[in-house]
């Protein structure tokens, strides 16, 4: 769900404008309204640092990484470093990585040359002009080996100079003046010799190894430059609050605009009674366009994450992350399509969350998804690309519970067509509450169609399946509440029109089940590869002495990367079905800002 905001409007004299947002910083509720950019040098000043510093660090840290660990430990730090401020440090660390930058492409450019003067050896321009003053001009030629023609050697002076990779390398020498006639294109020497580039490269090497230590020693002051840009932060997230104040009265007087959640007004009370202004409170609107803050229980709120990645819904929306949290679960699960695999996700993380506490949330999110995974593949019974039922011993009732594969692609079909009708309803209901009953007739139309049309066809395809007779005059009332309340706006003739033309919407329902066969598809092919491994290694068992170690290092490696790349297909695509097919039916708009109340360090 969404907190509820209350809209905070402020009139203080300008003078007192900093000290107030000082104070109310400490107070870390309100989400002042940021309106202003960089709008003069100080903010300019402000911005940069906010961006720069961070940069700057990330681009030490990967020096840092290229460095082995026993030469670091030789490294001495210089007494210098320490006495340098965060701001210099900023600056000669910058200087350092556009130094570095500069060498890796003079690098670049010389190990290029170096590549092509390998074949022409220790050539080099002041041969070629000893050459010249002989009364001989040298033309450099590439030619594979099985186009040059010997008798070349008796009709022009040739020596070859190279031969690799099937090519040749040779110089033809013919006197100034004279046409040689050899009808093949000359190939450009490199400006300098092979031993010039191989000095040249080694000597830009030792400036980049020399740069990363000094990289070494400016990173290990990185949380002086920490410090400063979280100072940074603060400083230019009070600076904006102030620049986006509204002046008026010949600029003595400020007015700003900021949010708050309403359970928090008691407190902001209290602190605004003590301050030297006047103030105004009420609840926030959709139109005041409040920031948006999550309140979801401990199960959904493990999934805030995964819709963020999409967007936050606006401020009276409905927050959909309840309700698709434990549909994404199991999409996961489906489409990981093995018992083994989600049951190691679920230990993966739960021993993770022993050593990675910082990542708990995460992890702990990593474990539904792997129970998720456990309790969908058990339909079918597959444990690291085995059926259980074909290797475990038990009864043909036992064995009947699991699903084929037949089963199975039907059922992820019925699976999303109770989410699409789900999302109606959750629609329906939103709508109902928002602007009243006849809005949401339409939605629980469709619901009905939707199931009539499901049920109908069963009765087709299975004989012992029977619809009774209201159920179609139910269907009747679903299709007349699409038809009379689709369209509120107009005479009745255009409502009949814009409601009959709303049937072709059912094309889209059409296309939204197919998307969920992508369910089926995922998790079979998963049991497929996992169950190819299993036949590479029993195959890779029965060579003599070793084949036992070469089938446990197969069943090692092919089950990671199988887990791997069906773990990537079971995160994307439920995320996909979430994002168009849930979110559409359900009528998501989104575009909501984030709460980020002032003094807040947030990235």
């Amino acid at each position: 769900m969404i907190t509820k905001m209350d809209k905070y409007s402020f009139i203080l004299h300008h003078s007192n404008l900093t000290l107030f947002l000082e104070r109310i910083k400490e107070l870390g509720v309100v989400d002042i309204t940021r309106e202003g950019r960089a709008i003069d040098s100080r903010s300019q000043e402000l911005l940069s640092s906010v961006q720069r510093y961070p940069a700057t660090i990330k681009g030490l840290k990967e020096l840092v990484d290229k460095i082995e660990e026993g030469d670091r430990s030789t490294l001495q730090e210089r007494d210098n470093l320490l006495e340098l401020s965060p701001s210099q440090l900023l600056k000669r660390g910058e200087a350092l990585l556009q130094k570095r930058r500069g060498l890796n492409e003079e690098l670049s450019l010389n190990r290029s040359w170096l590549k092509e003067s390998i074949p022409w050896g220790v050539v080099d321009s002041k041969d070629i002009e000893r050459i010249e003053a002989l009364g001989y001009l040298p033309h450099f030629y590439t030619i594979s080996e099985k186009s040059f023609k010997e008798e070349w050697n008796a009709l022009y002076p040739i020596e070859i100079i190279n031969r690799i990779g099937g090519r040749l390398y040779f110089v033809l020498l013919s006197k100034e003046g004279e046409e040689i006639g050899f009808n093949h294109p000359e190939s450009k020497l490199p400006p300098h010799s092979l031993l010039y580039y191989q000095k040249r490269v080694e000597e830009i090497e030792s400036k980049i190894a020399q740069l990363e230590e000094e990289a070494l020693l400016l990173y290990r002051e990185r949380e002086a430059m920490e410090e400063e840009l979280k100072r940074a932060k603060v400083e230019f997230d009070l600076y904006m609050a102030k620049a986006s104040s509204v002046e008026e009265v010949e600029g003595s007087i400020s007015i700003l605009k900021g949010f708050a959640p309403s359970e928090s007004r008691s407190a902001i009370e209290a602190f605004l009674e003590r301050e030297e202004l006047y103030y105004l409170i009420e609840e926030a609107t959709e139109e005041d366009d409040p920031p948006v803050k999550l309140k979801n229980n401990f199960f959904s709120r493990l999934f805030e994450p995964i819709g963020k990645l999409y967007m936050l819904p606006k401020y009276g929306e409905v927050d959909l992350t309840p309700y698709f949290a434990p549909f994404y679960m199991l999409f996961f699960g489906f489409c990981l399509g093995d018992m083994g695999y989600g049951a190691t996700i679920l230990l993966g993380a739960t021993v993770a969350k022993f050593f990675y506490p910082k990542f708990k949330p995460y992890l702990t999110l990593g474990q539904f998804l792997g129970f998720g995974a456990v309790l969908m593949a058990s339909l079918t019974g597959t444990f690291f690309g085995t059926s259980l039922q074909e290797t475990i011993p038990m009864s043909s009732s036992v064995k009947a519970l699991f699903f084929s594969d037949i089963k199975m692609f039907w059922f992820s079909i019925l699976f999303g067509l109770f989410q699409i009708i789900f999302a109606k309803l959750v629609r329906a209901i939103a709508l109902f509450r928002r602007r009243g009953p006849q809005y949401a007739l339409p939605d629980i139309g469709w619901s009905i169609v939707i199931i009539w049309a499901a049920w109908y066809y069963a009765t087709t395809m299975q004989d012992d399946i029977v619809m009774p007779q209201f159920v179609n005059w139910i269907a009747i009332v679903g299709a007349l509440f699409i038809l009379l309340f689709t369209s509120d706006s107009g005479n009745i003739f255009k409502r009949l029109f814009k409601g009959g033309t709303a049937f072709y919407d059912v094309t889209g329902v059409f296309g939204d089940m197919l998307s969920y066969i992508r369910l089926f598809g995922l998790g079979t092919s998963g049991g497929i590869l996992g169950m190819v491994v299993n036949a590479v290694a029993i195959s890779m068992a029965s060579i003599p002495y070793l084949g036992w170690l070469l089938a446990l290092i197969m069943l090692l490696f092919g089950h990671t990367l199988v887990l791997l790349l069906s773990g990537l297909g079971a995160f994307v695509h439920p995320m996909r079905l979430t994002f168009v097919e849930f979110y559409k039916n359900a009528g998501f708009e989104g575009g909501g800002r984030g709460y980020k109340p002032l003094g807040e360090l947030n990235s």
